[in-house]
């Protein structure tokens, strides 16, 4: 990184801080995520440049999947019987989320065929992104509609949960934290995992290695315990700071068309997120603010966060959102190889 490029990612740090101290002077739910994303978000606007270091994205990513794990047991595991059912609710809706989203983008925001599959993905940024690039795309206004997407979502979701259905961040975790000599020895183990997961191509490779390692401690009793309280504030921070550096290098004057494609998208999402959610809830029972987190188009690592905030079921959201990830990977090229330009 240039010293520019250290200065700039100080001061999104700084503004993320403030954003987190706003939101939760308000009671905003999950103040460090949600108060880092919005103030970022303005600031990256206004012109502030931001460049998130791999190393630290990497980072948060490890500790957050850390501590998501920390809240899997035997019986949460055992639920995973009924999870099948919902993922396939969840498979139709993003084909059928897709395919409506792409023909608005086509027929009233002057997207191309192509950039309209794109642009409508509901998820895995990184990917779609790629995926551009190497169609020759135009890659910043499909990045602005997936950034307004998981923007959005993460803003609103929390509200919505905490709210409406009354999740107020019940504890999930176990009450002692981890010595520091296990924090470490997981996170070196996570890490080591990770790096197999990147290789193998796995969406997320680092959050679902802090998963799968944390949880794996925790079923056999050999790291006992949650992530101190500063490492999980920081992870979250640089989740918020990471969706805001997004709009880095957008102006506004040329946000507008771009922007009411982001609602769009978003509106098309949200519609049938909810439709697939009222069918889970009438086949499953389950709690519709569960429900909610796990099916919103957002993040995964923005969801799983909000869902370890509001003292839902981590490992369920966790396992939805990164299923919405596969199935997108084999999703999006074949919706390519039938879009054809205007």
């Amino acid at each position: 990184m240039t010293l520019r490029d250290t200065f700039g990612l100080i001061g999104a740090l700084v503004v993320a801080v403030l954003g987190t101290l706003i939101f939760e002077a308000i009671g905003f739910p999950s103040a460090p995520l949600t108060g880092s994303a919005a103030a970022v978000s303005l600031a990256a606007l206004f012109g502030l440049p931001i460049k998130m270091p791999v190393w630290l994205r990497t980072t948060a990513f490890v500790l957050l999947g850390i501590n998501i794990g920390s809240s899997v047991t035997r019986d949460m595991l055992a639920s995973a019987l009924a999870w099948p059912i919902t993922i396939a609710i969840l498979a139709v809706s993003l084909f059928i989320s897709l395919r409506i989203s792409r023909i608005g983008l086509q027929h009233w925001m002057r997207f191309s065929a192509r950039d309209a599959v794109l642009a409508a993905a509901p998820g895995h940024l990184s990917y779609v992104l790629a995926l551009s690039l190497s169609e020759n795309g135009q890659t910043s206004r499909i990045a602005i509609v997936q950034s307004i997407r998981v923007l959005f979502l993460t803003l609103c979701v929390p509200v919505l949960v905490s709210t409406v259905f009354g999740a107020t961040g019940v504890e999930l975790m176990p009450e002692h934290p981890l010595a520091l000599w296990q924090l470490a020895l997981l996170v070196g183990v996570t890490l080591a995992v990770g790096a197999v997961f990147d290789r193998l191509n796995v969406p997320a490779a680092y959050l679902l290695a802090g998963i799968f390692c944390s949880a794996a401690g925790h079923i056999f009793a050999l790291t006992p315990g949650r992530p101190p309280e500063e490492a999980t504030f920081v992870a979250f921070l640089v989740m918020g700071t990471l969706i805001g550096s997004r709009f880095v290098g957008q102006k506004l004057a040329d946000l507008k068309l771009d922007f009411l494609a982001g609602l769009w998208v978003t509106g098309v999402n949200v519609v049938i997120t909810l439709i697939a959610i009222g069918v889970s809830m009438q086949i499953m029972g389950l709690s519709p603010a569960l429900l909610i987190v796990a099916f919103a188009p957002g993040g995964v690592e923005a969801m799983a966060a909000i869902a370890v905030t509001l003292g839902l079921d981590p490992a369920f959201v966790a396992a939805h959102h990164v299923m919405r990830l596969m199935i997108l990977t084999v999703l999006m090229p074949l919706a390519l190889s039938r879009a054809r330009p205007t």
